[in-house]
């Protein structure tokens, strides 16, 4: 071409608001345009993206421009991610080429692309050329620190407290009178009620069921019936049907809901794959990981033993979907051959010093079936910790019992032995004047609690985690992951970007005081297990596809453990915020997301 590019519209397949976007992004980046426009080929375009790239670093690390260092520090990562994007190794990795898109769009060629893609290369550039505008106001205009710092934490604390929890005196008189209407159609008593082995008997496990005690809406009955009749595992509890909203509009009891009402594109997915489940849906390789039957091991000095395959009821998203039958199968507990084997590998392994007990949850197994497996793991004098992976104090509290709670800390020796208990909370709404009780009985024996929670849709809302991090600590749980959803395909509705959960961590979970957040912001690799995500050295974003999602590349934990880079395609941050405006948040919120990697 020859002579001042001249902007047409691209021939865009995804219509006007593409073509919005893309418009925007050309009179913001003419220097951009011009250059793929002058460029005869892709490579000649990538030889002058790079030249630009470069010259625009050289002259920002040169320059004494009295620009936010914020500002300085975001286009420093927002040009190392470009140079990533445009990449031709990188383009050969993930079969995919920002670049291209860009090129054809530039030349007006017919491309297929979205408004997430454009939107994606927006926020990067803006942040290359320190246009963000997310620190604009100057420091000599703002109030001493002192004063700052008071209106932070009243920001906080009026976030955190506008999210409804099970500790408040409205939510507790309403689960009340939940529980009456859950005992008056089974025709139970508070006794009963009381006992975990009558909840267990009474589990709900259909729809029409289900209806009787809660009102569904019409997805989530046509769920619920497809996922029956397909043979997916799907039961609640009677006590966690207690804690559900009557009315199905999910403004409070959303998380609660959706941790056991399957979506119909989950119901789709599993029945889809059923006949190959285990390839098709271990999504973290167990398989390959499972040096005997029951054990997992992915790092050199904890394992773990799963006994018992079933749970109280089941989390849509578990990690083990593939593997649970049913709601408290009665084929759950291992055979005495398999564990017998699975015991012995722990015998010939003295460097692995700490177990994790998990399943399945072995939470529900009977008092003495616990007791003879803990005489069994204790016997060896090289477990230095024992962990106890259950959720029966958030979806079953009537189990933690005084006995089960006397049964767990007799185990426990100073000095030799700490036994500890692994729970999952996922939302203030889940914290209960039950399950404070039961974390308490167990605290007051010397038993450590930790959480682990799954950052998914339902608590990535502005402060959301924070506010469940300040409850746990206030009910004796330490906060200690938040794993980021895993990209198993069929839980596609619960997946945030990773991008919210480093946004959370650097704008809410950092203005709360050092013990209420304690966890760590965890995304885990098939096989490899956990990637530190605020440990930016693990990963890096190196490439974002014509949806607008980006594609990272993970780096193992040992780093010769495995030399093939792992990818991991996420969720398009602007479907994100689409879906978080269309619960009723606001988006200019969110607007800092774009710039974290």
């Amino acid at each position: 071409m020859d002579g001042s590019a001249v902007l047409r519209p691209a021939q865009v397949v995804d219509g006007a608001d593409v073509q919005r976007a893309l418009e925007r992004f050309w009179e913001e980046n003419p220097i951009l345009f011009e250059l793929l426009c002058h460029s005869r080929t892709l490579e000649e375009a990538r030889e002058r993206a790079f030249n630009y790239l470069i010259d625009f670093e050289r002259k920002s690390l040169h320059s004494r421009a009295l620009t936010a260092p914020s500002e300085r520090a975001l286009s420093r990562k927002a040009i190392q991610v470009l140079k990533n994007i445009f990449a031709r190794r990188n383009e050969e990795l993930t079969q995919e080429s920002a670049l291209k898109v860009l090129y054809q769009l530039a030349h007006g060629e017919p491309v297929s692309t979205s408004a997430a893609f454009v939107e994606e290369m927006r926020h990067l550039f803006l942040a290359m050329k320190e246009k963000t505008g997310l620190y604009e106001s100057h420091p000599s205009a703002a109030p001493g620190r002192d004063m700052r710092l008071s209106q932070l934490g009243q920001a906080v604390q009026e976030q955190v407290e506008g999210f409804a929890h099970g500790l408040i005196d409205g939510v507790i008189q309403q689960r009340k009178a939940n529980r009456q209407r859950i005992l008056d159609h089974f025709g139970a008593t508070r006794e009963e009620w009381n006992d975990w082995r009558w909840q267990c008997r009474h589990v709900i496990r259909d729809a029409g069921q289900m209806q009787e005690l809660v009102e569904l809406s019409g997805e989530e009955r046509a769920a619920i019936d497809k996922a029956c009749a397909e043979g997916i595992a799907f039961g609640v509890t009677p006590y966690y049907v207690m804690l559900m909203d009557r009315e199905p509009h999910r403004r409070f009891d959303h998380a609660v809901r959706a941790q056991v009402i399957p979506p119909a594109d989950y119901v789709e997915a599993m029945a889809a794959g059923r006949g190959d489940a285990a390839k098709r849906f271990d999504y973290m390789g167990e398989r390959d990981t499972s040096p005997e039957r029951l054990v997992t091991r992915r790092y050199p000095m904890i394992a773990i033993l799963k006994p018992f395959n079933t749970c109280a009821q089941i989390c849509v998203y578990c990690q083990r979907n593939w593997e649970i039958d049913d709601v408290l199968s009665p084929k759950a507990a291992a055979s005495e051959d398999k564990m017998n084997k699975a015991l012995a590998w722990f015998r010939q392994h003295p460097e692995v010093e700490e177990v994790l007990i998990t399943g399945g949850d072995p939470g529900i197994m009977s008092d003495g079936a616990l007791k003879r497996l803990l005489d069994a793991v204790s016997a060896f004098r090289h477990i230095r910790r024992i962990r106890i992976g259950t959720r029966t104090p958030v979806v079953l509290p009537m189990r933690i019992t005084d006995a089960f709670a006397d049964l767990l800390a007799s185990y426990r020796l100073p000095g030799r032995r700490e036994v500890v208990v692994m729970t999952h909370v996922e939302h203030p709404y889940e914290v209960t004047p039950e399950a404070a009780e039961a974390f308490q009985r167990l605290r007051q024996r010397g038993l450590p609690l930790y959480n682990q929670a799954v950052f998914t849709l339902e608590n990535a809302r502005r402060f959301e985690m924070a506010a469940l991090r300040r409850l746990l600590r206030l009910v004796g749980v330490d906060p200690y992951y938040t794993f980021n959803t895993k990209g198993k395909e069929e839980t596609r509705a619960y997946r945030a970007p990773i991008a919210r959960l480093l946004q959370e961590q650097a704008e809410e979970a950092r203005l709360l005081p050092g013990l209420a957040r304690s966890d760590e912001a965890v995304f885990n690799i098939p096989r490899l297990g956990k990637n530190y995500l605020r440990a930016g050295q693990d990963h890096e974003v190196i490439m974002v596809d014509r949806q607008g999602r980006r594609i990272y590349e993970f780096y193992p934990w040992d780093m010769p453990s495995d030399p093939q880079p792992f990818l991991f395609t996420d969720v398009a941050i602007l479907d994100f915020l689409q879906e978080m405006e269309q619960r009723g948040e606001d988006p200019q919120a969110y607007r800092s997301i774009w710039h974290y990697y």
